[in-house]
């Protein structure tokens, strides 16, 4: 089971991966990041992406009925040039961190890192 650097690592071997962190949604710092970070600076991108994060996790309406762990399972957010994925785990505690995928729109497979993501996700062990 990867820990978090290993896990990040892994994201960048995906195809288009310019840079991949793990994010605290609730204090919107970085666990750990990876490569480059869009703007240069890892913690401001933190921090704006754990805002889009907590609005999607705290809003009923993007919430699955029944799952009171991880109401969202990921995001996506495209613009010209790139995609950001953001990936939502669930933990043994309060669920609150999120993967933070980077992927060029030019060399990146959208459907393949979401697939990926997922699985890191789901073997990514915390504490």
């Amino acid at each position: 089971m990867p820990g978090i650097d290993e896990c990040l690592l892994e994201a960048m071997r995906l195809p288009g991966a310019r840079g991949a962190a793990l994010v605290d949604w609730t204090s919107g710092l970085a666990l750990g990041t990876v490569g480059e970070a869009p703007g240069g600076d890892h913690e401001t991108t933190a921090a704006e992406a754990a805002e889009l994060a907590r609005m999607a996790a705290e809003h009923g309406s993007f919430a699955a009925p029944g799952n009171e762990h991880a109401p969202v399972e990921d995001l996506i957010i495209s613009n010209r040039d790139s995609y950001h994925l953001l990936r939502f785990l669930d933990t043994s505690f309060d669920s609150s961190v999120f993967l933070h995928l980077w992927l060029g729109r030019e060399d990146g497979n959208l459907a393949l890192a979401r697939i990926r993501l997922g699985e890191m996700a789901a073997r990514l062990v915390l504490g």
